[in-house]
């Protein structure tokens, strides 16, 4: 499900979770306990990727619409706890996009420190809206630190999914390179921010993301009507609409 490997006190996290690494409670669980053991480890940096040809596409869409309410209670707190455990890493955390990036992909992709894409027909985006559900607030929040702000509302209500050159222009990836050398070129990077001093570099990335974390403790009342709007039969058959539109029956 996830593998690692350290290269020069760097460690590649790998997802290998299914044909998509689609985010489920066991990845989501496994994520979470593995960045919780690197924060503790002696690794000066992390690079995150996928398997083959996709880094992640998002939710878990059929088992979503086949576990119900009750999946969605048990799957959203993990879902936004991966997030929030990446985007407030203390460590650098550097994302080698090894393909498409859907929806959750490309939040979690959004929530490291930079952002690596491979070049090739892999894409980039959040169609959450298109699929149907609405997006909570730490995954909003990642994403209003990444894209810039005159892009922001537009990737979002149009549901866009970039090439890679289109994920640079819209601030999503920082940038491009040969599918072969993606991880390599992400670990090099991962070496040079974890060579910063660490209680600086730490320091630093908690300043930069606080206004976004007290956004977050601020919308709990929000997120309680985005857990709501999940679990509604409403939302589950517009995700269910959207399955057998895209991805067959």
């Amino acid at each position: 499900m996830i593998t690692t490997e350290t290269r020069d006190r760097v460690t590649v996290v790998r997802m290998a979770h299914g044909k998509v690494n689609a985010f489920d409670p066991e990845l989501m669980s496994g994520l979470i306990d593995q960045l919780a053991a690197l924060e503790e480890a002696d690794t000066a940096a992390v690079v995150l990727t996928g398997t083959g040809r996709v880094f992640s596409a998002g939710v878990d869409l059929r088992g979503l619409t086949g576990g119900g309410p009750d999946y969605v209670k048990k799957l959203l707190p993990l879902l936004g706890g991966a997030f929030s455990k990446a985007f407030t890493f203390p460590k650098p955390v550097v994302a080698a996009v090894n393909g498409h990036a859907i929806a959750g992909g490309c939040v979690l992709t959004c929530a490291c420190d930079y952002r690596i894409m491979a070049d090739g027909d892999g894409r980039i985006g959040t169609p959450e809206l298109s699929v149907g559900v609405p997006f909570p607030s730490m995954a909003l929040e990642i994403l209003r630190l990444t894209i810039p702000a005159h892009r922001l509302q537009a990737l979002i209500y149009r549901g866009l999914t970039c090439t890679p050159a289109e994920a640079v222009d819209n601030g999503l990836v920082d940038e491009i390179a040969p599918p072969e050398v993606v991880v390599d070129r992400a670990v090099d990077m991962a070496a040079r921010l974890g060579s910063l001093p660490p209680a600086s570099f730490a320091l630093t990335k908690r300043i930069i993301r606080e206004p976004s974390q007290t956004r977050v403790r601020e919308m709990q009342s929000a997120d309680a009507a985005v857990a709501e709007a999940w679990m509604s039969p409403r939302v589950l058959e517009a995700v269910r609409a959207y399955v057998e539109r895209t991805l067959g029956k």
